[in-house]
């Protein structure tokens, strides 16, 4: 971890690739590049027939024959695949199609994606509330002053009065606080923390905590902690706030001169659940980390708004009359299953068990292959099929394990059927972030039953966030190719400087071709938490593990059939590539493949 002394230099000197070489637009490839041991491909919109995979200097590293063609219903392009998995050396490369062209740069390397992991977590950092924020990337410094520092009033909102909303991260491209989306968000970005942690514990963030007892990626989703504590109503009142929030959207403006007045909104149930799953798991999570004291304060407040809930088990929305802000609307059903679930895992509290084993029975599909905000039912899912706790119903077992293979197997062939390999043919709000929170789906299936398709889907969803896309630009502002420009976002359209905010995913289009980087596209362009920690989550799992070996296995081989691409099992598939040797390459490489 970064020592003190080192915090300012890691301030103003952030190390990141350089921008990629120009490539031709219809050559498109993860502009940030690739892990050696998954699953590389390029998908080419033009026909053709071979592909070449070169150095900077322009010597070949592999050459290969392109399948296709392939039309999915993620887009409206036909594409040929060029596949060159085999190509493990560390190193920077470009694909080059003749008679078409070529990609920009990428990078080959097991560490390929830390830099993209602390730039997204910088990301989030950059939406703190109530705190002065600088970071400097790519040279150009970024920073707002500490705001809304009278967070929040409670009269004629709120019955009750003595609380501190201070804290916290600004939940989009406005500066309202929201406890449902804090939900998916932090629950997300703790279960990379319980999936990942032996590695996430290795980086330094450049954040004001750093260095310090806690790991610093653990100190950043504290500082979110810290301000959901202060939503609930009082330490024997289980009630939770929906949100802090103005009564309407301010205008394009620093959060400093944001003076609207901000205000507790009433408690809803899901918001209330939804802070039960957070700090139930949070607890767990920081007593491990040694911080004893925070963790009993995590504890102490789950329990207490957890017993609010079993007494009071009706549904019950919070009342945002007056407010034109975020509502994040929904029914408590999958809150109430994640809390249960949450509660027992870190307690081994029979009543939560029962309570959540009795939810779990009643429900058709107990893992869906896409999930945000409005639906966690997943994270509670994923607890109890992951638990060492004794007790688990078989029966109920062995349902929650056969739907999530579905899932995964759904995402799998969702994205063997995308011309870009994209598994979520769907497009809706935010479906950039939920594209990559479909690893959170494919890791945990891969933990459970080992599947190199899983994570090689995972590879390939990060892969189309960075530029293998159909609009060959990254969806991350400051990383990739061409990325945005004009986010929906705040301070980057009120600082004054060209280059908006760095690390920030934009929602994506709400179909194929409709994603335009326009700052008043709200629908298309804004940046939001919930997004930004599920590219955390899905990079995570990209990041190498204690410089462990990674063993080779066989994969099935991507043919075409009938017009289209599938897979073919390794035994009986003909290789589509041809591998030229160079210094230092193996002789044989094994084929392998919201508002």
């Amino acid at each position: 971890m970064m020592n003190k002394s080192s915090l300012v230099l890691a301030l103003s000197i952030l190390v990141v690739p350089q921008a990629a070489h120009a490539g031709d637009a219809n050559v498109r490839v993860n502009s940030i590049g690739y892990v050696p041991q998954l699953v590389k491909f390029a998908s080419v919109n033009v026909r053709a027939t071979d592909f070449q995979v070169k150095r900077p200097d322009g010597s070949v590293a592999f050459a290969g024959k392109l399948v296709g063609p392939k039309k999915g219903s993620d887009s409206v392009d036909t594409t040929w695949i060029a596949d060159f998995s085999p190509l493990v050396d560390a190193g920077t490369y470009y694909v080059d199609v003749p008679g078409v062209g070529r990609s920009v740069n990428f990078a080959i390397g097991k560490d390929v994606f830390r830099e993209a992991f602390v730039v997204s977590m910088l990301g989030i950092y950059g939406q703190r509330c109530n705190a002065d924020v600088s970071l400097t990337f790519h040279g150009q410094k970024y920073a707002h002053k500490a705001c809304h520092m009278d967070d929040a009033r409670t009269d004629d909102i709120a019955t009750i009065g003595g609380r501190n909303g201070k804290k916290g991260w600004h939940d989009a491209g406005d500066y309202n606080k929201y406890v449902v989306n804090a939900g998916v968000t932090v629950g997300g970005m703790l279960q990379a923390w319980e999936d990942f942690g032996q590695v996430l514990k290795q980086i330094a963030l450049p954040i004001p905590e750093a260095g310090g007892a806690l790991p610093d990626y653990l100190d950043e989703i504290k500082y979110e902690l810290e301000w959901l504590l202060a939503m609930q109503y009082g330490p024997t009142d289980g009630r939770v706030s929906a949100k802090v929030s103005a009564r309407d959207f301010d205008s394009f403006e620093m959060p400093e001169r944001e003076r609207s007045p901000r205000y507790f909104v009433p408690w809803g149930s899901a918001a209330t659940a939804d802070f039960v799953g957070i700090l139930a798991k949070a607890a767990r999570i920081y007593r491990q980390a040694g911080d004893t004291t925070f963790a009993d304060k995590c504890l102490a407040a789950a329990k207490v708004s957890y017993e609010f809930l079993v007494r009071n088990p009706k549904d019950h929305a919070a009342d945002q009359s007056g407010f034109n802000t975020g509502g994040y609307t929904t029914g408590d059903s999958d809150d109430r299953l994640w809390a249960a679930a949450e509660m027992w895992e870190t307690t081994g509290d029979t009543a939560a068990f029962a309570d959540f084993e009795g939810r779990a029975k009643d429900i058709t599909k107990k893992v869906d292959p896409e999930f945000d905000w409005s639906n966690v039912k997943n994270l509670g899912s994923f607890v109890y099929l992951r638990s060492r706790r004794p007790g688990r119903n078989s029966s109920l077992v062995k349902a929650f394990q056969s739907d999530l293979a579905k899932a995964a197997d759904k995402l799998v062939a969702s994205r063997d059927a995308s011309a870009y390999g994209r598994a979520l043919p769907m497009y809706a709000w935010g479906s950039s972030g939920s594209v990559v929170r479909t690893c959170m789906v494919l890791q945990t299936a891969n933990f459970l039953a080992p599947n190199p398709l899983y994570l090689d889907t995972c590879a390939d969803q990060v892969a189309w966030i960075f530029g293998r896309n159909q609009y060959n630009r990254s969806q991350v502002t400051g990383l990739g190719i061409n990325p945005p420009m004009n986010p929906h976002h705040r301070p980057s359209g009120a600082d004054g400087i060209k280059e908006p905010w760095p690390g920030l995913l934009v929602g994506g289009g709400h179909g194929p071709t409709d994603w335009v980087d326009v700052q008043a596209s709200y629908q298309t362009n804004e940046i939001a938490i919930n997004w930004n920690a599920a590219l955390v989550y899905a990079l995570a799992g990209l990041l190498p593990a204690d410089n462990a070996a990674v063993a080779w296995v066989d994969r099935p081989t991507l043919r075409v059939s009938g017009g289209g691409c599938g897979w073919l099992g390794a035994a009986h598939a003909s290789a589509p590539f041809t591998l030229l040797p160079f210094a230092g390459s193996a002789a044989v490489f094994h084929r392998r493949r919201r508002r």
